[in-house]
């Protein structure tokens, strides 16, 4: 059976998005296939999986890497009246056969960057929400800037709102993202998302002016239901 190497399972709340403020277990998997300029997670892999098994305590078992799904299971059911799981990470599409086999009490909620449609087609039936970000990387950062936009489209497509399952799209934006670029893939994804969510970066000294993020949102609302949200859970400190 798949086993996957996980940095955290832990009990919090959705901090960015719609749904935010909704008690959430979340799996962090380790291993990314991006490397985005504003990233501020550890993805690197990781001898133990820290768990948190009383929320908020602060109090950590490390739990011995790789990790099958029924030992993740196990780990995340035991938190009472959770809203979703949260698979993030990293980029949990790394690990679809996992996600294949695990089984929790409450419905799958998908943290993605969306490019990876392969895997995206092996978990699709398992997942009821999808938190998807299109990465308006510099190209220097990409192999193939078209190839990677043509991957993140599809991705939308094949994961898209249902009425068994519920798809948004979130973009961190940035002082140097490029308009033009936005406008292009939020036109070729606007049928399949339930809302946009633009969301300015943490990072200060990277952060757009408040003008051009109303700017931005002005122009998507004909289109889709766009939101400015901010990372909540940084405000008051959670994780």
């Amino acid at each position: 059976m798949m086993q996957a190497s996980i940095s955290e399972v832990f009990c919090s709340v959705q901090g960015e998005g719609p749904y935010v403020g909704y008690r959430q277990a979340f799996v962090r998997f380790t291993g990314c296939n991006l490397n985005c300029n504003y990233c501020d997670t550890p993805v690197e892999v990781t001898n133990v999986c820290r768990y948190e098994a009383v929320p908020g305590s602060n109090v950590f078992l490390d739990i011995e890497n790789p990790l099958l799904p029924a030992r993740v299971g196990e780990m995340v059911n035991s938190y009472p009246r959770l809203h979703s799981v949260s698979l993030t990470g990293g980029e949990p599409l790394l690990c679809a056969e996992f996600i294949s086999s695990l089984i929790t009490d409450a419905p799958l909620y998908l943290e993605s960057n969306m490019t990876l449609p392969r895997m995206a087609k092996k978990i699709k039936d398992k997942i009821s929400y999808v938190s998807g970000d299109v990465k308006l990387l510099p190209h220097s950062l990409l192999e193939d800037p078209e190839l990677h936009l043509d991957r993140t489209i599809e991705c939308f497509r094949i994961l898209k709102a249902t009425k068994a399952r519920d798809c948004f799209c979130k973009i961190v934006v940035t002082k140097d993202t490029p308009v033009d670029e936005i406008e292009g893939v939020v036109g070729a994804i606007s049928g399949y998302i339930s809302s946009l969510i633009l969301q300015p970066v943490t990072q200060k000294d990277m952060q757009p002016e408040p003008g051009c993020l109303l700017k931005l949102q002005k122009s998507f609302l004909n289109d889709v239901n766009t939101r400015i949200i901010p990372q909540t859970h940084k405000m008051w400190g959670c994780l």
